[in-house]
């Protein structure tokens, strides 16, 4: 499959900037085309409104978010380990795009919301495929969570620490990898 062309990245990337530093309603068509350097006619030829527009973004969270899974399987320590030490990365285009996503969520955009579940649905899936128990595997998805909230709050980059003060990233991964031990019983049984 080819790559999108330029301008259409351009779009989706103005418009994801836009939705995330002055919400839904800056965004508007003239104000993307302004910061993504091409006509209205330009955006118009690849997005015919807003609604596509959205759709196009949500729809390049559910490729981003394709992308991250295929990494997270080929990671050579593993998935959660993938996720787990991702998940303090902030400034990427993969978080741009998910923060605009959520914005549209929680506006006049609720089937943007179905793009969100779908990460979340992948990266819980993927897992799962390697903890073989649901209720680990989203405990584990919902630790990434909040090592990214935390990340993006706090404006620490702590690179193997999750935070300079308390435990490393090493750390947090052996008492999931106890609690995989100690689950993993469980996920054989019945």
């Amino acid at each position: 499959m080819p790559p999108p062309p330029a301008a259409r990245t351009k779009v989706l990337q103005a418009f994801a900037a836009l939705l995330v530093e002055h919400g839904e309603r800056a965004a508007t068509l003239d104000a993307v085309a302004d910061r993504a350097g091409v006509s209205k006619g330009g955006l118009l030829y690849h997005f015919g409104s807003k609604d596509a527009l959205v759709d196009g973004l949500a729809e390049h969270l559910r490729a981003l978010t394709a992308a991250d899974v295929d990494a997270m399987r080929a990671a050579p320590a593993g998935p959660v380990d993938y996720l787990i030490r991702t998940s303090t990365q902030v400034d990427t285009e993969f978080e741009l795009v998910y923060l605009a996503v959520s914005r549209l969520a929680q506006g006049a955009y609720p089937h943007a919301r179905a793009a969100l579940d779908g990460a979340h649905d992948a990266w819980t899936a993927t897992v799962l495929e390697v903890v073989a128990d649901p209720v680990l595997a989203r405990a584990i998805v919902l630790m990434s969570d909040g090592l990214y909230a935390h990340a993006a709050l706090s404006g620490e980059r702590p690179g193997d620490d999750l935070t300079s003060r308390r435990m490393g990233v090493d750390d947090l991964l052996a008492l999931i990898d106890e609690m995989i031990a100690l689950r993993a019983p469980r996920a054989t049984e019945g």
